[in-house]
């Protein structure tokens, strides 16, 4: 996808999530964030898009940025989220995606990487607040595009840098064939050694330790560890490699 389709994407997903967050109501939990509730969760969104807005302004070799303190009352808490996520769209609109920028993985910031970042970061929040608000959550939530998307930068981008940077300790040992159906799309997921490298499918047919298959939609809510439809086959805890834990 496009720089503007992530930045419209996080625009959708964010109305998307208020709408759900609103309507669960502050004090309602969060079954997929236990301890959370959607006011827990709004806090963290709100202040990830306010930690990005800062991060933009810095480059990759400046210093971290904290991440600022957001407000406790919810009304308060609402718009100021509303006004930060905004900041965030519009600066991120305003330059090219091959702009440096502070990023939690050196080599790859950028305001491209930030709006891949923040397109998927906000999709699934989004589906954290519509388990708050119903039992039901619907299957297909997301287009095909954009859930293949977020599949390939868990399993391309996140996954072999945290499994690196973050937890070294994942020595789980194997192979891991992920496949999206209905987006046409499949990747082999390599973990050996503590490291996790991912390639393409060469071959539908090439055998794998593990096997994780559905729509894309599905595939995408597994990787996050969320409750998803996608079939899981073979050693269930080579999922350990997907986004590095």
């Amino acid at each position: 996808m496009d720089h503007e389709t992530y930045i419209a994407h996080i625009v959708e997903q964010s109305e998307a999530l208020q709408a759900a967050a609103v309507a669960a109501g502050p004090s309602a939990p969060v079954p997929t964030c236990p301890k959370w509730t959607v006011q827990d969760l709004v806090r963290h969104i709100a202040r990830v898009h306010a930690w990005v807005c800062e991060s933009l302004k810095r480059t990759p070799a400046d210093a971290r940025p904290d991440a600022p303190v957001a407000p406790k009352d919810w009304d308060e808490l609402l718009s100021w989220w509303e006004g930060v996520r905004t900041e965030m769209v519009t600066t991120l609109g305003a330059s090219e995606p091959g702009k440096p920028a502070w990023g939690f993985l050196p080599e790859l910031g950028s305001y491209g990487w930030w709006a891949r970042r923040q397109a998927h970061e906000t999709a699934i929040h989004r589906l954290d607040a519509e388990h708050a608000r119903s039992e039901n959550v619907p299957t297909l939530l997301f287009d095909s595009e954009l859930a293949a998307d977020g599949i390939d930068e868990v399993l391309t981008v996140l996954s072999p840098a945290l499994a690196r940077v973050k937890r070294p300790e994942v020595t789980v040992e194997g192979t891991l064939l992920v496949h999206a159906a209905d987006a046409g799309r499949a990747w082999m997921v390599h973990a050996h050694g503590g490291a996790v490298e991912v390639g393409p499918v060469e071959d539908s047919a090439t055998d794998a330790d593990a096997n994780l298959a559905g729509t894309a939609d599905a595939v995408f809510r597994a990787c996050w560890k969320r409750p998803s439809h996608a079939i899981l086959n073979g050693r269930e805890e080579l999922m350990r490699a997907v986004n590095g834990g």
